[in-house]
């Protein structure tokens, strides 16, 4: 296992900082609620240049299942975020699924974590 690489997930050429720009897994922890949505979206193309098929792209944190709140904290959270940005806060689970599936990338699993938070396990299939 290679170290970790600092990266702005945003930036359009991302993978360039990366040695070798190949990668087995994409890991995000706790970073598309506090950040714009462009920022996940950075990363999801990110990720696709980096990951061949078959591999993972996993995202942890509060998510939002089929538009509704998993929780009352979560609800709070989100409120909390969006006063200090409004273009933070929780994302749902299902808006996330439709922009990776434009880059090849469907929901493996789904794990429950402490505090309300999911794991979300992407898988990426570029063969059919």
């Amino acid at each position: 296992v290679l170290p970790p690489v600092r990266i702005d997930a945003a930036a359009p050429d991302w993978p360039d900082a990366v040695p070798n720009a190949r990668a087995d897994a994409v890991i995000s922890a706790n970073l598309i609620h506090i950040a714009p949505w462009s920022v996940c979206l950075g990363l999801l193309a990110g990720a696709a240049r980096l990951l061949g098929d078959d591999g993972l792209l996993c995202f942890y944190g509060p998510f939002n299942v089929d538009g509704q709140y998993t929780s009352e904290g979560n609800a709070a959270f989100d409120r909390s975020l969006r006063g200090q940005d409004p273009e933070w806060g929780l994302r749902d689970v299902s808006d996330l699924c439709d922009a990776a599936a434009t880059l090849n990338f469907r929901l493996w699993k789904t794990f429950p974590m402490p505090a309300n938070n999911l794991t979300l396990v992407f898988r990426r299939t570029l063969l059919s």
